[in-house]
């Protein structure tokens, strides 16, 4: 059977007005143009979509059950309209993307590049928080999808794998912890330690690890980034706490050593969340279908 949208938006419009003469200025066309489309459509169809009374028009059942379809038809046609407008640059894409220090850091800026290279309409806002944080802004609809430590339990959310890493100790060549090959963290409190800003997500986590087991970090210099970091460890101006594929970077290039923290928090599951399927935005579904296939 044939029908265009110029159908269905009749349709809708007499549904929400009860009257044709409404529905007809509504768009507008003249109330005999608007009354031959509906008789068309309801000949072409077989179907009797309205009662005619002298107090309006009244949806039959078969009429209720077509205008549920049309809606979301016409829904579906207003997505399409906006993705030809944002493809065609005619409107940008805000997206939030939450994640933790580790992820932001590391991890997604070396796979996000072909994605955005993709949809150059999109501004992507990363945004940085600790992995329960980033369930919560997630749940509360502040970003469309997030990245999480796996081991947390993320009730009213649904998650997809995405990576693993662990955070491990990285140390001067020549520093006395270099000759061990894995080690609590507490065992490395006693040292002084090169970290990021005190208001880093990750570097809150660990502070507050240290602050669990009574014993401080000393914290000799703050550092804001990996790289600068790693720098000032291998300058022996301390020891650090990063993701290993941060460390093993450095271990190329300086005279540095990494070495495991055998603790069950090191080890993070990154897993990616978003409150469901169907509330992701189109560009939201590329991104969560791009990372989880990473």
């Amino acid at each position: 059977m044939h029908f265009d949208l110029a159908d269905l938006r009749l349709i809708t419009a007499v549904a929400s007005t009860g009257s044709l003469s409404k529905a007809a200025a509504s768009f507008p066309v003249a109330v005999s143009a608007a009354s031959t489309r509906l008789r068309l459509f309801e000949q072409r169809s077989g179907l009797t979509l309205f009662i005619r009374r002298a107090d309006g028009m009244q949806l039959t059942p078969a009429g209720r059950l077509v205008l549920e379809a049309a809606r979301g038809v016409l829904g579906e046609a207003r997505k399409l309209d906006d993705t030809l407008k944002e493809l065609a640059g005619q409107r940008r894409i805000n997206l939030g993307l939450a994640a933790s220090t580790v992820t932001n850091s590391t991890l997604l800026p070396t796979v996000l590049g072909p994605f955005l290279a993709d949809y150059p309409e999109l501004d992507l806002q990363l945004v940085e928080h600790k992995s329960v944080d980033v369930l919560r802004v997630v749940l509360a609809g502040e970003c469309e999808i997030g990245v999480f430590d796996g081991h947390l339990v993320n009730d009213g959310l649904v998650s997809l794998p995405f990576r693993t890493e662990r955070l491990v100790l990285l140390v001067a060549a020549d520093h006395p912890l270099a000759g061990r090959e894995e080690l609590r963290l507490i065992d490395a409190l006693g040292h002084a330690f090169v970290c990021l800003p005190a208001e880093r997500a990750m570097q809150r986590f660990v502070e507050e690890l240290a602050m669990s087991l009574a014993m401080p970090m000393k914290v000799r210099v703050r550092a804001p980034s990996f790289e600068a970091i790693a720098q000032l460890v291998a300058q022996r101006a301390g020891i650090a706490v990063m993701p290993e594929i941060a460390a093993l970077r450095a271990q190329q290039e300086l005279a540095v050593k990494r070495v495991v923290l055998e603790e069950r928090w090191a080890n993070l599951e990154l897993r990616i969340c978003f409150r469901s399927w169907e509330g992701l935005s189109s560009h939201g579904r590329q991104l969560v279908s791009f990372l989880s296939g990473q």
